[in-house]
């Protein structure tokens, strides 16, 4: 993206409440407005108890001045009842304000993973942005770590208004105005601890924005490099049978420990930024509480305002100061705020890049069709790799209803991104590819995936139910997993990491007799299989699946013998070329077509 583009993208601010906003128009706007108005209520009551605090701090220091015992225990005695009701009002709006932020974060976490996982985005978001790194950090934390501060601003920023407002107003009426003589003149300031309060509180957050402003895309790289490093630890277990095989420890812990490397190095920019936001915080702590002293003291010493009065007015002061300078205590949780969302943002743009892609992909791209003849149809057919180089140029090729076709093609010819353009999931090309239409398609990868849950969720993944216990043992058994029966329904096992390569393969072919899908599409499906085992499980082409189109990628002997035609991707200096030939019938192929 271009500096220009760059320039013009809207602030995190509003980028945030554009994505975040349906919370309020949607199909939760019902409870959003709800829980919005009882929090409101429970901040203005919790201002209330405040005022009430302060009005008791006045009338209990002018008991004392005066030494009138009465009126002292006159006034002790409502302090029980200003402690109770201020401490129901902050845990009201403590319960509200946690389940204002539980409601919203769920429904943007809701939407964003649902977003991400759609149309095979969550896939598709390697390709079209790389540098959208641990997209599933981002949904987890970072919509965590933008949601609840911004509750927590906007509740202060609302609370320190109607603070500000109510006790600039009590500071006007109890210290009144101030006298002060210059060059022999005599000025009046009226309301002088409220103007006070407003000039230093526009000092004092001034001075917090200029130091807190840097510390914004340093925090901004402190999360990206920890999400990096999580998921440097996340591909390492993923990958730890492959690494512990080739002794791969070494390698991995320098990887792991370069990753952390970053993380310190953000960290102690950080750090040091930290260092300097804090230095004029503390000058700030030490210079609040003295102020309202020395700016009320010649009244009090003059005799125009009683202690309690004093008392009073420092409360009230110290109430609009910490409501005017809100941004200077929460400078640093700002910032964190401003990485976290502009994260966030970053994620939800590359999806809606992904989305317009789509759109692009419709017009002028690889365009996903229906046939009505039963038939696969690719018709002038190219696909790119991602640096914009042709792989395969203008391919056309017709495959009949039960077919099963052979693809291959020496290594880098392009076969395993022409499945992905079949699927859908290769954003780069042109052409057209039409399935048939309402057809039941499955694609088998080389290593098939594995859900959390239990075996019997396992083999039948995706689409779990309507699978009968008969159906279930009959697959597991034909494909050679009849050992595992008594397993079936055992919690607590990873299955991801239990079985072998082989017995994933075997799973992947009892998922297609139990789903018996219209096409199938596999991808090197039996690579990690025994001659013996390979032919054992093809042989369900022709037997349970003979009406499935088939379409396989392989490089091993004896797969052949269960397909009729063979498509081979011939390498050229203008991309890859396709070529068909009819394959020899086996004997197998003519006993199963007899039998």
């Amino acid at each position: 993206m271009s500096d220009v583009a760059q320039e013009r993208q809207p602030s995190p601010f509003v980028s945030f409440f554009a994505l975040a906003k349906g919370f309020w128009t949607g199909k939760t706007a019902l409870r959003a407005w709800t829980i919005s108005a009882i929090v409101l209520a429970c901040l203005v009551a919790q201002v209330s108890t405040q005022v009430a605090m302060n009005a008791w701090n006045r009338l209990f220091f002018d008991a004392l001045e005066r030494k009138e015992a009465a009126a002292v225990w006159g006034v002790v005695m409502w302090l029980p009842i200003i402690i109770l009701a201020s401490a129901v009002v902050v845990s009201a709006v403590t319960v509200t304000r946690m389940t204002f932020q539980k409601r919203w974060r769920q429904w943007l976490t809701e939407r964003l993973t649902g977003w991400w996982i759609a149309d095979q985005r969550y896939y598709r978001l390697g390709f079209t942005a790389p540098d959208q790194s641990a997209p599933e950090f981002r949904i987890s934390d970072d919509v965590r770590a933008a949601i609840e501060p911004l509750v927590d601003f906007a509740l202060g920023i609302l609370a320190a208004c109607i603070t500000a407002a109510t006790f600039a107003t009590i500071l006007w009426g109890v210290a009144g105005s101030a006298r002060v003589t210059l060059f022999g003149s005599t000025y009046e300031i009226p309301a002088y601890m409220a103007v006070a309060a407003v000039v230093y509180a526009v000092i004092a957050s001034c001075g917090a924005y200029f130091v807190s402003r840097p510390l914004v895309p340093k925090v901004s790289w402190k999360n990206e490099v920890e999400a990096r490093f999580r998921s440097e630890m996340t591909r390492l277990r993923e990958n730890a049978e492959s690494v512990a095989l080739i002794r791969g420890d070494k390698d991995e812990l320098t990887s792991a420990l370069a990753a952390y490397g970053q993380v310190v190095q953000a960290w102690t920019i950080v750090i040091r930024q930290q260092g300097i936001i804090a230095l004029a915080l503390n000058v700030h702590a030490a210079t609040f509480p003295v102020l309202p002293l020395l700016l009320v003291a010649p009244k009090y010493l003059s005799g125009e305002l009683t202690l309690g009065a004093v008392m009073q007015v420092v409360a009230a002061f110290s109430a609009v100061q910490g409501a005017l300078i809100w941004f200077v205590d929460n400078s640093v949780r700002i910032a964190e705020w401003y990485a976290s969302a502009h994260r966030v943002i970053e994620l939800s743009r590359a999806l809606s890049d992904i989305d317009v892609g789509t759109i692009m992909e419709d017009e002028t791209g690889i365009r996903i069709a229906t046939s009505d003849d039963g038939a696969i149809h690719i018709d002038n057919l190219s696909v790119a790799d991602r640096a914009g180089r042709v792989v395969i140029n203008d391919a056309s090729l017709r495959i009949g209803l039960g077919e099963k076709v052979m693809l291959t093609g020496e290594s880098g010819s392009g076969k395993s991104i022409l499945i992905r353009a079949l699927a859908g999931l290769w954003p780069w090309g042109s052409g057209q590819v039409r399935f048939p239409r309402d057809a039941k398609i499955t694609f088998v990868p080389q290593r098939p995936y594995l859900p959390l849950g239990t075996l019997r969720q396992v083999i039948s993944y995706p689409e779990p139910d309507g699978v009968s216990e008969d159906a279930m043992l009959a697959a597991m058994s034909r494909c050679g997993l009849g050992y595992l029966a008594a397993k079936l329904d055992e919690p607590n096992l990873r299955w991801d990491q239990t079985l072998s390569g082989g017995e994933r393969q075997r799973v992947a072919f009892a998922r297609l007799l139990l789903h018996k899908p219209q096409i199938i599409i596999m991808d090197e499906a039996t690579s990690a299989l025994d001659e013996g085992s390979q032919s054992s499980l093809l042989s369900l082409l022709h037997e349970e699946l003979r009406d499935a189109t088939v379409i396989s990628v392989a490089h091993r002997s004896g797969v052949a013998d269960y397909h009729g035609r063979q498509i081979m991707l011939e390498k050229r200096k203008a991309g890859a070329h396709l070529s068909s030939r009819q394959l020899p019938t086996s004997l197998w192929r003519l006993f199963a077509r007899w039998s």
